[in-house]
């Protein structure tokens, strides 16, 4: 199960992460996970939301650079080494992590190498969760 995951690049400069979620805002659209990066000149935000391509397009509208991209949601095992455990699923499966965030304390995202070989080889090895599993979390 792949998730759609919403990027956006910004300029780094005041105020411009809270135009990203007031447009989202206005428009209904509610954010269920992010993660920020940020440089000296640019930020990088990663949204999962319940509608991707709306987000984009509204993004898009409003002068932001968006693209959508896949990335696998992983329910994490609620105990010690339960990352290490999902993580040693996809080395040894030689998945290359790109990134990963956090969603909530037991579920990440993880932007992977591959990602329909990743879903066939990690499916009944971890929980994996659609979109919608993941917005109604």
């Amino acid at each position: 199960m792949k998730v759609t995951q919403v990027t956006v690049f910004l300029e780094n400069r005041s105020g411009r992460l809270a135009e990203v979620a007031e447009v989202l805002g206005r428009a209904g659209i509610d954010i269920r996970g992010f993660s920020t990066t940020e440089a000296a000149e640019y930020g990088i935000v990663r949204l999962i939301v319940r509608e991707p391509e709306q987000a984009r397009e509204l993004l898009r509208r409003a002068g932001f650079t968006a693209q959508l991209s896949n990335v696998l949601c992983v329910r994490v095992p609620d105990e010690p080494g339960g990352l290490a455990a999902v993580l040693d699923e996809l080395a040894e499966r030689g998945v290359e992590v790109e990134h990963l965030y956090s969603v909530t304390s037991r579920h990440i995202c993880v932007a992977v190498s591959h990602i329909d070989r990743a879903v066939e080889m990690l499916s009944g090895r971890v929980g994996l969760l659609s979109t919608e599993e993941l917005c109604n979390l």
